[in-house]
């Protein structure tokens, strides 16, 4: 599943064009991790593959903050943030892959999808963010587009389409808390530390659970192949944020996030390829809906940004 890394300690450059071809491979790679979690799942349970996710990504993520000559250190006032930024993640994660342990992986991330909605509510009744009527249509109108795709899933699947629904309310407190975080912490460093939080998160409770007989946490020793899914899952979340966080350096967020809508097409190719997997048309009616309403939303944000800005040089102008 794709998350947005933290990018406001980034100067934004002049390099859209890296910019969007980095958000495309974004789209491409984030895919990949979701398909080697649902192959890990097939034996392995989630909490484990949850677990190889951090752990990996956390040695993936260790030679690159080497490299960069980045500080280990992080401030006391971020310990807690940091903690419970990953707290959220590992929930999120857990979240999506038991659901797409079971579901299609397209129809799971279509609802995921609804995080940017929910963002917009939380945005205006907790922090009491300027948010428009038509934005607010637009998002009941994405949530109308979510209840299509998880009736039919529903019936197929059962309350496991939860799952999904879980993880964007989780990703959406997620993005809240990194957005609070990321002007007092490198994104790698964050990145990096919220992989080790994510482990010793997860580490204790998969040992607990070793014979339990609980089916989504008792551990079993990974064969074969699998091995190479379960490695996959933190390489491929490793690999994709970091082109996330790269193609916001070079270009606004304006440009680059109506693209993150091109993972859903991804993910129904590599599920048809790989699953044989394929929405049906209800399924199909309610993407097009979420991904409308989410385009509709980023564009009518983008012209209230303007109009902020333009007040802003206006009282400028005047003083």
């Amino acid at each position: 599943m794709g998350n947005a890394a933290p990018i406001s300690a980034i100067p934004y450059g002049d390099r859209p064009v890296a910019g969007v071809l980095l958000m495309l491979a974004f789209c491409v790679l984030a895919p990949l991790l979701d398909v080697a979690a649902k192959l890990s799942a097939d034996t392995i349970p989630v909490g484990q593959v949850t677990l190889a996710r951090f752990f990996f990504q956390g040695l993936l993520m260790i030679p690159v903050a080497l490299v960069m000559g980045l500080s280990w250190r992080i401030g006391r006032g971020m310990a807690g943030m940091l903690f419970l930024r990953a707290v959220l993640l590992v929930l999120s994660t857990y979240c999506f892959i038991a659901g797409i342990a079971v579901m299609p992986i397209a129809d799971a991330l279509a609802i995921v999808f609804v995080e940017p909605f929910i963002l917009l509510f939380i945005g205006k009744i907790l922090f009491g963010d300027e948010v428009g009527p038509r934005r607010i249509a637009a998002s009941v109108v994405g949530f109308g587009g979510a209840m299509l795709v998880i009736q039919p899933a529903f019936a197929n699947f059962g309350l496991v389409v939860l799952y999904p629904l879980g993880t964007a309310f989780l990703f959406a407190a997620y993005m809240l808390v990194t957005r609070a975080m990321s002007k007092g912490i490198h994104p790698v460093t964050m990145q990096l530390h919220t992989s080790l939080a994510g482990v010793l998160l997860c580490a204790p409770v998969i040992a607990l659970a070793d014979g339990s007989g609980i089916a989504e946490l008792d551990p079993v020793m990974p064969q074969g192949i699998v091995w190479l899914w379960l490695f996959g899952v933190g390489f491929w979340a490793g690999v994709s944020h970091m082109c996330m966080t790269y193609a916001l350096k070079f270009a606004p967020a304006s440009t680059v996030a109506p693209l993150h809508y091109f993972e859903i097409p991804v993910a129904v190719i590599l599920g048809y390829l790989i699953f044989s997997d394929f929405p049906n048309p209800l399924t199909w009616v309610g993407i097009a809906i979420i991904v409308g309403s989410g385009l509709y939303v980023i564009w009518r944000e983008q012209v209230a940004a303007r109009k902020r800005r333009a007040t802003q040089s206006m009282t400028d102008a005047t003083f």
